[in-house]
C-alpha cells in the first residue's frame, strides 16, 4: 500500500512534514514546476527517512536539491547503480546523503532517501520538473498537479524492491499536519481569458492591461485530498509555432545539450471525413476491481465509478456502427468476457450485451489487467476490421511498465483508447498504453464527466486513417534536423502534434529563417501543414525544450529498469545525464560534505498519519468496498433503490435494465425499468440499426399518447418506425441539445437510417414531427 505523500522512514513511519509549497510558472503550453516540501526533525535522534510521491507521467524531473540548516546541497545524476553506491556508503559512514529515483515498475511514483537527519536539523527538498500541457476539446489547456497515490495492487509478480508497498497509519483530513500553497503564473502572447480550477483559488489577478500575464494562488487551507487541476483558456485559437533554444556547446562538447532545439507544435486541420468508417473490432475491457465500488471523487453525490463506467457503455454500444465486430470484458483478479469471442454487431447482440452491462458489479477482487490484454490480444484478427480497444481502469496496479510493454508489443495491430477513473489514477498507465498504441488518454475526475470523453473518443476511432505521416524540414545549407520524437503514427481532428528535433551544423544568420512541414494522406487526398519560423536561437536557463525533448525520447525508448532492451539503454542512460532528466536507468545523489562530523547515534524512525483519502478501504486486500453513504448510483441499480440525481444534469436516474424496450412492453414497465430520465429512457429504446419503434414507450417520452403519434403521422402507410425515428431525433435536438457529444453518434445512425428507409418521405415527416412537437429545430439538422 502507498501512502498519499510524504516523507516516510525505511520501516515505513514518517517524520513530521510541515507544509508543501508549489510554485507554478506556465507560459503558452508548458509549465515549469517548483514544489518544496519542508521538514523538521523534532526528537533528540538522528533519522533516515523515505519519500514517495506522485508526479505526471509527462514530467520531466531535472533537479533536485536540498537545503538542510540553510546550506545548499545540489543532487548529481548518475547510473542508478552507482547512487546507490555513494548512498549506502555515504550513510555506513554516517554521512549525510540524499537519494532521488523512479519506482522500478511506475514512472509516476518517485522516491527519496534522506539520510542521517540530525536532531533538530530542518531539511527544504526542491524538485523542478516541466513538462507539456495536454489540450482539452474546448479549448483549455489542462495542468494537474498529483496529490492522490493511491494503494496500488500487487499482482503476482514479485516486487519486492518498489516503493509502493508501504503501510501507514491514516487520519481524518482535518488531522493532517502539514499545509500546502500553491502560487501560479500564468503567460501568453494570445491574451488570457479564464482561468478555472477544482479547488478554491483566489481571484485572477492580471499582470497588465493586455492581460498576457496573470496570478492565481491556492485559497488557504487546502488539504492534498485530491490532485489540484487548472484549466487555463487563452483569448484566441491555438495556432502552429515553432521555438529554436540555444544549446550549451561549451560545457557539453559532445553530449546532447550541445546543438540548439527546436520544439515544432502542429494544430493539423484535418477535414471531416466524408464517410465515417463502419468496420472495425471494438473491445471495451472494464474495471471491476474492488476499488471501482469507490465514487469517482470526495464531493457529494459523486457517481460510483463502476455505475459510472455502465452508462458509458450503454451509450458506446448503442454508437457502434451495424456490421462491426465487437465484445466486453470485465477484469479484476480474475476475468469475464460477454462472450467468447467478438461478435458481430446486431440487435440480437447488442440486446444481450446491455442486459450483461446491467449486472456488471466492482466485484473481480484485484486490478490484474495483464492477463485479459493477453487473451484479447491471442484472439486472431478479423480480416477488413481493424482492432480499436478502449480500457477503463482506475489504475491502480504496482506493475505498470509491464502492462505497458505488453501493449506496445502489439500496437502494430490495434489502437488503444484508455480513461482514467477517479482521483490517483495512475498517469504512467493511462498515457502510457495510449501513447504506444495511437490511442487517446482521458482521465475522468470531480465533475468530469466519462460519457462525453469516451464518445469522442469513439468518435476519433471511426475517423478514417491518417495515412503516410511524416515532418521534413527545409533548412538553409549546411544547416540539418534530426528528430527526437518518435514517428507519428496516427492523427486525429482536433489534436495537437508536437514534435522535437536537434539542429546541427552552421547556425545562419539573424535573420534566417526554416520551414517545417507535416504531410499525410485522408481518404486518397494528399494534405500538407508548414510552418515558416525563425531560426535565431533563443536563450534559457533551464533548458526547458531540451529537457521535453529529451523526455519525448526517454518515454519512447525507457521501458522500465529491467525491461529496457539492450540496445537502447545506452542511449537512455547517454541522453538522461546529459540533459540532467532523469530515468529508469538513472538517480539523484548528494551528499553533505559541509558537516565537520559523522552523525551520532543510531538512526530512529518515527511515524506520521496519512490522511483517510477516498477510497482507501477498496484496496485492502479483501476489497471490501468503499461506497459513501452519499455516493449516488445510476439507472442500472435494483429497482428497489429510490430514484437519484443523474450525471445528466438535472435529471433523475433510471434503476433497472438496459434492454431496448419493445412495442408489446408497457408504458408502465418502462418507467419502472428507467425511471423518469427521458434522455437516457430514449436511447434505451433505439435499436441497433438506428431506429426506433412506434410505441407507447417513445409516445411517454414524448408526453402524448401513442393515438396521438399514430395520427399524426403525415402519410399514409407510412412506416411507423420512420415516423418514430424522425421524432426522436427532433426530441433529441429540442430537449438534450447540452448532451450532443454524447448522442451524436448513434443520432447520426438514426439519420442514415431514415435516408435508407425513408428517403422520398423524408421532408414531409420531418416538417409534420416539428410542427406535431412544436420544436424550433432546423429542419437542416436531418442532411447527412
Amino acid at each position: 500500500m502507498v501512502l498519499p505523500g510524504g516523507l516516510l522512514t525505511r520501516k515505513e513511519e514518517p517524520v513530521p512534514l510541515k507544509s508543501i509549497c508549489v510554485t507554478l510558472s506556465i507560459r503558452e503550453f508548458v509549465a515549469g514546476v517548483s514544489a518544496t516540501l519542508n521538514y523538521e526533525n523534532e526528537e533528540d535522534v538522528p533519522l533516515e527517512t523515505f519519500f514517495v510521491f506522485p508526479m505526471d507521467d509527462d514530467s520531466a524531473v531535472y533537479s533536485f536539491e536540498a537545503v538542510v540548516d540553510g546550506k545548499k546541497i545540489k543532487a548529481e545524476l548518475q547510473e542508478k547503480r552507482k547512487a546507490h553506491s555513494i548512498y549506502e556508503s555515504a550513510i555506513s559512514n554516517r554521512r549525510q546523503a540524499f537519494l532521488l529515483e523512479e519506482d522500478k515498475y511506475s514512472r509516476d511514483v518517485f522516491c527519496c532517501n534522506v539520510g542521517n537527519l540530525n536532531p533538530g536539523s530542518k531539511v527544504a527538498l526542491t524538485l523542478k520538473s516541466v513538462q507539456e500541457l495536454p489540450l482539452e476539446a474546448d479549448g483549455a489547456l489542462r495542468y494537474v498537479l498529483p496529490a492522490v497515490l493511491n494503494p496500488r495492487y500487487r499482482g503476482s509478480g514479485s516486487f519486492e524492491d518498489s516503493c509502493l508497498d508501504m503501510k501507514t497509519p491514516v487520519v481524518p483530513l482535518e488531522d493532517l499536519p502539514y499545509t500546502f500553497s500553491m502560487l501560479a503564473t500564468i503567460s501568453s502572447q494570445h491574451g488570457i481569458e479564464r482561468i478555472q480550477s477544482n479547488c478554491p483559488f483566489s481571484p485572477t489577478e492580471y499582470l497588465g492591461e493586455d492581460k498576457t500575464s496573470a496570478q492565481v494562488s491556492l485559497a488557504d487551507g487546502h488539504k492534498f485530498d485530491r490532485d489540484v487541476e487548472l484549466l487555463i483558456y487563452y483569448s484566441e485559437v491555438h495556432t502552429p509555432t515553432v521555438a529554436v533554444e540555444m544549446g550549451q556547446p561549451k560545457d557539453n562538447p559532445d553530449g546532447f545539450m550541445k546543438d540548439p532545439s527546436a520544439m515544432v507544435c502542429f494544430y493539423p486541420n484535418i477535414p471531416e471525413a466524408q464517410s465515417p468508417v463502419i468496420c472495425g473490432e471494438f473491445v471495451f475491457l472494464m474495471d471491476r476491481s474492488g476499488s471501482m465500488q469507490c465514487p469517482i471523487s470526495k464531493q457529494d453525490k459523486s457517481q460510483l465509478r463502476i455505475e459510472a463506467a455502465k452508462e458509458t457503455l450503454l451509450l458506446l454500444l448503442k454508437s457502434l456502427p451495424i456490421g462491426c465486430y465487437f465484445n466486453v470484458y470485465g477484469f479484476g483478479s480474475s476475468y469475464e468476457a460477454f462472450f467468447p469471442n467478438s461478435v458481430q454487431y446486431t440487435q440480437q447482440t447488442m440486446e444481450e450485451a446491455l442486459r450483461r452491462v446491467k449486472l456488471m458489479q466492482a466485484d473481480l477482487g484485484g486490478t490484474e489487467i495483464l492477463t485479459p490484454l493477453q487473451i484479447i490480444y491471442r484472439e486472431p484478427s478479423i480480416v477488413g476490421h481493424p482492432l480499436q480497444l478502449f480500457v477503463f481502469t482506475d489504475g491502480e496496479v504496482t506493475d505498470t511498465l509491464n502492462i505497458i510493454n505488453e501493449v506496445k508489443r502489439n500496437r502494430l495491430r490495434h489502437r488503444c483508447f484508455s480513461f482514467g477513473i477517479g482521483e490517483g489514477a495512475s498517469t504512467s498507465l493511462i498515457k502510457g498504453i495510449a501513447r504506444v498504441a495511437g490511442g487517446t488518454s482521458e482521465f475522468i475526475t470531480g465533475k468530469d464527466r466519462m460519457q462525453s470523453k469516451a464518445l469522442r473518443a469513439l468518435k476519433r476511432a471511426l475517423q478514417p486513417a491518417v495515412e503516410d505521416i511524416s515532418v521534413s524540414w527545409d533548412l538553409p545549407h549546411g544547416l540539418s534536423a534530426k528528430m527526437l520524437s518518435p514517428e507519428q503514427t496516427v492523427l486525429y481532428k482536433g489534436q495537437r502534434l508536437i514534435v522535437y528535433a536537434l539542429l546541427s551544423g552552421t547556425m545562419p544568420p539573424a535573420e534566417a529563417t526554416g520551414e517545417v512541414y507535416l504531410k499525410y494522406t485522408l481518404q486518397g487526398k494528399n494534405l500538407e501543414n508548414r510552418v515558416t519560423f525563425s531560426l535565431q536561437p533563443k536563450p534559457d536557463d533551464n533548458f526547458t525544450i531540451h529537457r521535453l525533448a529529451a523526455k519525448s525520447f526517454l518515454q519512447a525508448k525507457d521501458m522500465g529498469f529491467r525491461d529496457t532492451p539492450a540496445k537502447d539503454k545506452k542511449d537512455v542512460l547517454k541522453i538522461s545525464i546529459d540533459c540532467g532528466v532523469i530515468s529508469s536507468q538513472t538517480a539523484f545523489i548528494a551528499v553533505n560534505k559541509n558537516l565537520n562530523k559523522p552523525v551520532q547515534g543510531p538512526l530512529t524512525r518515527r511515524d506520521v498519519p496519512r490522511p483517510i483519502l477516498l477510497g482507501a478501504a477498496s484496496v485492502m486486500p479483501q476489497y471490501l468496498g468503499c461506497a459513501l453513504p452519499n455516493a449516488k448510483s445510476s439507472y442500472f441499480s435494483p429497482a428497489s433503490q429510490p430514484t437519484r440525481t443523474s450525471r445528466y444534469e438535472g435529471m433523475p436516474d433510471q434503476r433497472d435494465g438496459c434492454k431496448p424496450c419493445r412495442p408489446m412492453v408497457s408504458k408502465d414497465l418502462c418507467a419502472l425499468v428507467f425511471g423518469d430520465n427521458h434522455l437516457v429512457q430514449l436511447i434505451s429504446l433505439q435499436n441497433a440499426d438506428g431506429s426506433w419503434y412506434l410505441d407507447e414507450n417513445l409516445a411517454g417520452i414524448l408526453g402524448k399518447s401513442l393515438e396521438d403519434l399514430l395520427a399524426a403521422v403525415p402519410i399514409k402507410d407510412a412506416n411507423s418506425s420512420s415516423w418514430a425515428t424522425v421524432l426522436a431525433v427532433v426530441w433529441l435536438h429540442s430537449n438534450a441539445k447540452q448532451m450532443k457529444g454524447e448522442w451524436e453518434l448513434l443520432e447520426k445512425k438514426a439519420r442514415t437510417w431514415i435516408h435508407i428507409h425513408a428517403a422520398s418521405i423524408v421532408q414531409e415527416l420531418v416538417k409534420a414531427a416539428i410542427v406535431f412537437t412544436k420544436s424550433s429545430v432546423d429542419p437542416a439538422i436531418f442532411a447527412l
